[in-house]
């Protein structure tokens, strides 16, 4: 029998989450090629720029981009959480629906282009991503709607529709694309975690956090979606506006998500499957859970990609495929119950 979620005790596992995350950015903040000093980062940034390296290395350079990783993993994984509970299909992720190949058609288109003006501090491949994300969202809603009256399984495949279409359009314009405009497109579409300029930062970040704490305000409903439709309506539940509200917020923050740092895989996919076997199904504590520990395992993965090569980097996407494909492995054993050594 699972225990009642009382304030308290969802106040106690967001916390250990929390503690969780803010380890991970202490000891991925100070990690590096470069070595810091703590006590030359307390004195402070220094009368004359270069003065204090440790400092300008630390507060201008690492901790943005640690930032930044727990925001994009924040966002993608409460995406995740979301959309497996509307569509009821552990699969579900956010890109399943296309998002990933709007954004990368945005991203490419604005590379072709040759533009180079900036919006808030952003790149035309942000904001074109950001664009393409949306668009394909809107896009892909239309069409099941139309096909099934936004039925789960209309959803799905109208996002495999579009994705396919849209992922031959890329590379058609891949393959027509000049050697410098290949590698910074290819380089997006294989996920970055990059110094941003503040206000992009705090614009994302604001965006990102508002749309997580929306999202939780209707986990009850969602909860009560998993069940099914006739089921959630029965218990007065108003299933049309909860899916369209839900779908909008989390298509809005994963276009926010993937406009800051190119198409990073598999965060939305294990990291609620891993959360939801430690502290189970109820959305009100999932949905927190998975934000947190989502920015948390990106941190790692962000940290993993600029130091195990070094002094080059590889892209974050590549070590989130590397651990999020065998992990996977490990939960479906797991869920199917046909390893014992898993149970």
């Amino acid at each position: 029998m699972s225990e009642i979620l009382t304030p308290k005790r969802l106040a106690i596992k967001v916390s250990v989450c929390l503690a969780i995350l803010a380890v991970v950015m202490c000891l991925c903040v100070l990690t590096g090629t470069q070595k810091i000093s703590l006590e030359k980062v307390f004195a402070g940034p220094g009368k004359m720029p270069g003065e204090n390296i440790d400092y300008e290395i630390l507060i201008g350079v690492r901790l943005p981009r640690v930032v930044l990783a727990v925001l994009v993993g924040a966002a993608l994984a409460s995406c995740g959480v979301v959309l497996q509970a509307l569509l009821r299909n552990p699969l579900a992720d956010p890109y399943i629906l296309g998002i990933s190949s709007g954004a990368g058609l945005g991203a490419i288109i604005a590379v072709l282009s040759g533009l180079t003006w900036s919006f808030w501090g952003g790149s035309p491949i942000a904001v074109f991503a950001f664009a393409g994300a949306i668009i394909t969202v809107w896009l892909v809603w239309c069409i099941g709607h139309f096909a099934g009256k936004s039925q789960p399984t209309s959803l799905l495949l109208a996002g495999v529709v579009v994705n396919a279409f849209f992922s031959a359009v890329i590379m058609f314009l891949t393959s027509i694309a000049k050697s410098e405009q290949l590698r910074s497109t290819v380089l997006w579409l294989m996920g970055n975690i990059t110094e941003k300029d503040p206000v992009v930062l705090k614009v994302g970040g604001g965006c990102i956090l508002a749309g997580i704490i929306a999202l939780f305000t209707i986990c009850h409903r969602l909860n009560v979606m998993t069940f099914g439709e006739e089921q959630a309506k029965g218990l007065g539940v108003d299933t049309a506006k909860t899916k369209v509200l839900a779908f909008g917020i989390a298509a809005f923050i994963t276009a926010v998500a993937v406009s800051l740092s190119g198409l990073i895989g598999f965060v939305g996919l294990i990291i609620p499957h891993g959360v939801r076997l430690i502290i189970g199904p109820d959305h009100r504590q999932l949905l927190p859970a998975s934000a947190i520990i989502g920015g948390a395992f990106l941190v790692i993965a962000d940290t993993i990609s600029r130091t195990i090569v070094a002094p080059a980097q590889l892209p974050v996407g590549v070590i989130t495929a590397i651990a999020g494909g065998p992990f996977f492995l490990v939960l479906l054993a797991r869920y199917t119950g046909k390893v014992s050594w898993l149970k």
